[in-house]
C-alpha cells in the first residue's frame, strides 16, 4: 500500500525544517568563520549536513555554531526566494568556486537564491517563513566529505546536525544517538574480539575467532534452512571475463563500482554480483519442464569499489559475502516461488527477534524503454500481486528497482526502533533474455526461464554489524561465540571446572574456563562485560554436591544446578533458537 498523502505531507514538512536548518547553521558558520565557503546543504533521512571549503572543525567548534544558530533564528528573520538569471548567479556567487560550478550546470530561467538575513545561498527550496520555527535542532557531528562524492575533487568539511518539529521529538533522537552509541559495532567489535579494520586492508574486514563463529552460526542456520525446500549450493570464481559482465549489464550499469585485473592480456572483473556466475552453471545444460523450478544458493564473496570516505565498519565495505539465491522457473510458478522466497525470509527474520516493513521497489527512469518497459510493468503487477495476496502492507518506492526488474525490498527494525534494507526479492525477465535461458516445456519446445534474485542476509557482514547492535553484544545462546563460562573460586576447584568444561563441549557447547586468582566478584564483572550468556561460579559447595551455580546475564542466579539438566535445557534453548535462556 502506498504512503498516504498525509504522510508525505508530515516528511516534506519535516525535509523543508531540516533544510531550511541546515541555511541557518551555514549563516552561523559565515558569521563565526567568515573565509569558509558553503557548497551544498541538504535535508537528509535523519537531519541535514553542509559542506565547507574552511579551516578544519574542531568538535568544539558545535557548540559555538550552534549558539550562533540561535542567536540568528531568534531574530525572526525571513526566508525570501529570489529568481535570478545566470549571469547576476555567476556575478553573486563569484567568489565560490563550488557554487559558480553549479550554477554553469544550470540552465536560465531556473536559478533561484534564498535571503535569510544578510545570508544568501544558491537554492531552489522550499523553506520555512521564518526562523523563529527553527527551535528544536542540534548539530551532531563534524567528518571530511569529497565535493560531490569524487575522491578526485578537493577535500571538504562536513558538518552534520538533526533537527525535528517538536522538541520532544529532538530529545527522543538524541536518547536513540546515546543508545546507538553503547551499541556501536565497531566499539563493540573490537571490544569482543569479533572483527577488526586495519589500514593495510581499508573497507576489508577481518574476522576474528570468535566473529567467525557467529558468522559460521549464521551460514550454517541459512543452510539448513534452504535444505528443507530443496536448495541446491554452488560456489562461483571470484573473477570473471570483461564480456560476462557487458552481457549481463554490470559493465555499462555497475562498472564504477568494480574492480578489474588482466590476465593473459585479456580483461576481467572481480564480480560486484553473483548471479552472472549463477547463470553460467544453470546454462550448462537444456533443463526440462520437469525439474523446474531449480533454485541455486551461493554464499559468493563479492568485491564493490565504495569511496573511502563512506566506508563504515561493517555497515559499508569494500568486500562481503552476499547471501544469494537465484529461482530459475516457469512462467506459471512464478506467484508460488515469490510466496515461499516471503516465507523463508519471515521465518530467518522473526528467528532473530525482528520485525520488518516491506517496499516494492519499481522500474528506474533509465529502464523505460521499448521491451524492457513492458517487462518490468508485467514483473511489478506479479510482485504487487502477492503482496496483496498475503496481505502484507507496503511502501511503494518508485523508480529503486534493479536496472534488470522491480523488487521486493525488506526493512527490519532493530532493537532501538531503527531499520535496515537488508533483504530483497527481485523479479528479472532481463537476463534470461540477455542470456538465452531456456527450459523445454512440455510442449516439446523451448520456453523462456523466468528468474527471481533473493539475498535475506544481503550482506553476511552487514547483517552480523546489525546483530552486534541488535543484541547490544548480548547474543542469544544459540549465536554466541562463548556460551559458558567456568569461573573458580579457588585455585583448588580448577580440576572440576576443567573436568565439567570438557563435558560440556562434547555435549557440544563452546566453553572457557576463568581459573585466574581474582576474587570472584571481578570474574563475574567481566564475564557480564564479555557477554557471556552462561556463568557458572564453582566452589566447596558445588564441588561436593556435584552441582552448578549458574548466572545469566540479567543477572539471576541459579543454584544447585545437575550437569545433566544444565545439558538439557541448554540444548532445548539453542535448538529452539530462544532470545533469552531459559534455565
Amino acid at each position: 500500500m502506498a504512503i498516504s498523502k498525509k504522510a508525505d505531507q508530515s516528511k516534506v514538512d519535516l525535509n523543508t525544517l531540516r533544510h531550511s536548518t541546515s541555511h541557518l547553521m551555514a549563516a552561523a558558520v559565515l558569521s563565526l568563520f567568515p573565509t569558509a565557503k558553503p557548497t551544498i546543504g541538504p535535508a537528509i533521512e535523519e537531519g541535514f549536513y553542509y559542506d565547507f571549503q574552511a579551516e578544519p572543525f574542531h568538535p568544539e567548534d558545535l557548540a559555538k555554531i550552534e549558539k550562533k544558530m540561535r542567536e540568528i533564528a531568534a531574530q525572526d528573520l525571513k526566508f525570501v526566494k529570489k529568481v535570478i538569471s545566470k549571469q547576476e548567479a555567476l556575478k553573486l556567487f563569484r567568489d565560490n568556486k563550488f557554487k559558480v560550478e553549479m550554477i554553469n550546470d544550470l540552465e536560465e530561467g531556473t536559478i533561484s537564491v534564498y535571503e535569510m538575513g544578510g545570508f544568501v545561498d544558491l537554492c531552489k527550496g522550499p523553506h520555512v517563513q521564518s526562523t523563529k520555527e527553527l527551535k528544536a535542532f542540534k548539530l551532531t557531528k563534524i567528518a571530511g566529505a569529497y565535493w560531490r562524492g569524487d575522491s578526485s575533487n578537493e577535500m571538504l568539511q562536513r558538518i552534520y546536525g538533526t533537527a525535528f518539529l517538536a522538541e520532544k521529538e529532538l530529545k527522543d533522537y538524541l536518547t536513540l544517538l546515546e543508545e546507538a552509541e553503547k551499541r556501536d559495532h565497531k566499539k563493540l567489535g573490537q571490544q569482543l574480539d569479533l572483527f577488526s579494520i586495519h589500514e593495510e586492508g581499508p573497507g576489508f574486514p577481518f574476522f576474528h575467532h570468535k566473529g567467525l563463529i557467529i558468522i559460521n552460526i549464521m551460514k550454517d542456520f541459512m543452510r539448513k534452512t534452504l535444505a528443507k525446500y530443496n536448495y541446491l549450493e554452488v560456489q562461483t570464481p571470484i573473477i570473471l571475463n570483461r564480456k560476462l559482465w557487458e552481457q549481463s549489464g554490470h559493465w555499462d550499469h555497475y562498472r564504477q563500482a568494480m574492480y578489474f585485473t588482466k590476465i593473459d592480456n585479456a580483461d576481467f572483473a572481480v564480480k560486484p554480483m553473483n548471479c552472472p556466475g549463477g547463470i553460467l552453471i544453470f546454462r550448462e545444460k537444456l533443463h526440462s519442464y520437469k525439474d523446474m523450478p531449480i533454485k541455486m544458493g551461493e554464499m559468493g564473496l563479492v568485491h564493490r569499489h565504495e569511496l573511502s570516505g563512506v566506508l563504515n565498519g561493517l555497515f559499508r565495505v569494500r568486500c562481503f559475502t552476499q547471501d544469494d539465491a537465484h529461482v530459475y522457473c516457469t512462467e506459471e510458478q512464478i506467484e508460488g516461488q515469490i510466496e515461499e522466497l516471503m516465507e523463508i525470509t519471515d521465518y530467518i527474520y522473526r528467528t532473530y527477534g525482528f520485525d520488518y516493513k516491506v517496499e516494492l521497489s519499481t522500474m528506474p527512469d533509465a529502464a523505460k524503454v521499448g521491451e524492457n518497459k513492458k517487462r518490468f510493468e508485467t514483473a511489478e503487477a506479479k510482485l504487487e500481486k502477492v503482496l496483496k495476496k498475503r496481505g502484507i502492507a507496503y511502501k511503494l518506492n518508485p523508480g529503486d528497482g534493479a536496472f534488470y526488474g522491480p523488487k521486493i525490498d525488506f526493512h527490519l527494525k532493530d532493537a532501538i526502533g531503527r531499520t535496515w534494507q537488508c533483504g530483497t526479492i527481485q523479479l528479472d525477465y532481463s537476463m534470461p533474455e540477455l542470456f538465452d535461458l531456456n527450459y523445454v516445456a512440455e510442449d516439446g519446445k523451448k520456453h523462456r526461464v523466468t528468474m527471481l534474485h533473493r539475498a535475506i542476509y544481503g550482506s553476511l557482514e552487514r547483517f552480523f554489524g546489525i546483530l552486534v547492535e541488535h543484541y547490544a553484544g548480548r547474543f542469544p545462546l544459540w549465536l554466541a561465540p562463548v556460551q559458558v563460562r567456568i569461573m573458580t573460586v579457588a585455585d583448588r576447584f580448577a580440576p572440576y571446572a576443567k573436568e565439567l568444561a570438557e563435558k560440556m563441549r562434547e555435549a557440544g557447547l563452546r566453553v572457557e574456563v576463568d581459573e585466574r586468582t581474582e576474587s570472584v566478584s571481578k570474574k563475574v564483572r567481566e564475564a557480564q562485560v564479555d557477554r557471556i550468556p552462561l556463568a557458572i561460579t564453582l566452589g566447596e559447595k558445588e564441588e561436593a554436591a556435584k552441582t552448578l551455580a549458574v548466572r545469566t546475564l540479567d543477572g539471576k542466579v541459579k543454584f544447585g544446578m545437575k550437569l545433566d539438566d544444565f545439558l538439557d535445557k541448554v540444548r532445548k534453548n539453542v535448538d529452539e533458537k530462544k532470545a533469552v535462556p531459559e534455565l
